[in-house]
């Protein structure tokens, strides 16, 4: 798509109607699809679209807090989560422009009392690609540690400071904790805190003034509350110490500020043509400097537009930035309900402004089979998702996250076997996907059945060879 020309006359007025109205089709569209999916409790939060530098649509939905019933807004302020990586990221891009640093050190060079065995191997550059092969945070990281409050050593001492998984640049992980020891990197070459770091060099210049580094006791305005969908309906998120996200995930941000940010990506106001060229050129696993590399196809028979973007997960919150460089389009959508399906709805929102088709929202299965299980029993809940399947496929979602979901809303109540019953159901509808077997696999083992909780992990890693969780648990399980 090419932007249009301005012609003067009667002729070129009418061209400019012409182009207005037409833009306005597309915001009209993509409203309502969001706010059909609003209506089906898939959404809630804030959205802004853009094309060739103009606004579409930038719109609250839902509620900020349901407890108070605060409306969503353009400037409401979410936690972005692993959206906040970008930034620290192109934070060292900078700090290398004023040779405060080369993406090529080692991180001891900054962190002089971590352990050199590892940390003498793994460059900065290391850190912001997730090629460092340094360990990840570990899943009870995430369930519970995450709300204690830790100093940033503790930090360092108890998570980041592992044996090297693989040789640092051979091989892509994601990596939050190579993240947080970027942030101390930052820290000690910047000479200011992390926070000051941004606010200085990135959010004054751009004027994003409702965006910052998240302290656990800080005052955030207008700020929203996590959700999440529990077995009876949504409820508050739980507990996190933000500080322990820091440079992987502390910032809080609006879709206003996010745009200002992707306008700025275009130019030269925060690094030079040459370095961002590189912030943007994948590594490994296309995955460049905080950003994931993907492509989209606007046409059939057309070349593939490249397409930059991130997604953030953290405890109530789902965030994720889209960016088509070569027609400038920008899709941010910042929910505060977990799992909310951001992906399939910006390819929708793509799908619109490229006048393709796409699918309408459907609504989710899992209240209507919550209430069943929980009044009838988990065999008329399983009769009840058959007879849906079947006659209302047009209304409701089937997708493979639906049981999972449910089985995992089972599990938090510590109903082991009706869990396990929906985690079956799901491997039944989707034989080949790996991630029901490993999800009935951790049922199992909770329920202390540990040749079935090996069966199924060994099924889930045959599917998918790539399934760390599943080797992770099998070495735990079989210790």
């Amino acid at each position: 798509m090419t932007p249009p020309k301005l012609i003067f006359g009667w002729t070129g007025f009418f061209i400019l109607i012409g182009i207005a109205a037409f833009a306005g089709d597309k915001t009209a569209e993509i409203d309502a699809y969001l706010s059909k999916c609003q209506e089906y409790s898939l959404f809630q939060g804030s959205a802004l679209v853009a094309e060739k530098g103009r606004i579409l649509l930038e719109k609250g939905y839902g509620t900020a807090n349901m407890e108070w019933q605060m409306p969503n807004a353009p400037d409401t302020r979410f936690r972005l989560a692993s959206v906040s990586k970008q930034f620290a990221s192109m934070l060292a891009m900078i700090l290398a422009e004023e040779k405060k640093l080369s993406l090529d050190d080692a991180i001891t060079k900054y962190l002089t009392d971590y352990r050199k065995d590892t940390g003498d191997k793994v460059t900065i550059y290391h850190l912001m690609t997730h090629t460092s092969g340094l360990p990840d945070f570990d899943e009870n990281f995430w369930k519970m540690d995450c709300r204690l409050p830790f100093t940033k050593d503790e930090i360092v001492k108890k998570y980041c400071s592992g044996d090297l998984e693989f040789v640092p640049g051979s091989k892509f992980k994601y990596c939050n904790t190579g993240y947080y020891l970027l942030g101390l990197v930052l820290e000690k070459a910047g000479g200011e805190s992390y926070g000051d770091l941004l606010k200085n060099k990135i959010f004054i210049p751009l004027g994003m003034k409702d965006t910052g580094l998240e302290r656990q006791s800080m005052l955030v305005e207008k700020a929203a509350q996590g959700h999440y969908l529990g077995f009876q309906g949504y409820l508050k998120a739980d507990y996190i110490d933000i500080d322990n996200a820091f440079s992987a995930g502390a910032i809080y941000s609006t879709v206003d500020d996010l745009y200002k940010w992707d306008q700025a990506l275009y130019g030269d106001q925060l690094i030079k043509k040459k370095p961002r060229e590189k912030y943007f050129t994948p590594l490994l696993k296309n995955y460049a400097c905080g950003w994931s590399i993907g492509y989209y196809l606007p046409e059939s028979g057309s070349d593939s537009l490249t397409v930059h973007y991130h997604s953030g997960n953290i405890q109530g919150f789902n965030t994720i930035i889209n960016r088509i460089p070569e027609d400038s389009i920008t899709v941010i959508l910042l929910a505060n309900i977990g799992k909310a399906p951001l992906k399939e709805m910006t390819q929708a929102i793509f799908s619109i402004i490229y006048d393709k088709p796409y699918e309408s929202p459907k609504k989710s299965i899992i209240p209507v089979l919550a209430e069943t299980v929980r009044k009838k029993g988990v065999v008329e809940g399983i009769t009840q998702y058959h007879t849906l399947k079947k006659d209302s496929s047009d209304y409701y979602s089937f997708v493979e996250n639906e049981l999972n979901m449910l089985g995992y809303l089972l599990l938090q109540l510590d109903l082991l076997d009706q869990a396990i019953e929906i985690f079956k159901l799901n491997i039944e509808m989707f034989p080949e996907a790996f991630n029901p077997y490993d999800s009935l696999g951790e049922a199992y083992m909770y329920k202390g059945t540990k040749d079935l909780a090996i069966k199924n992990y060994a099924k889930s890693l045959e599917l998918n060879p790539e399934n760390v969780n599943a080797v992770k648990m099998l070495n735990k399980i079989m210790e």
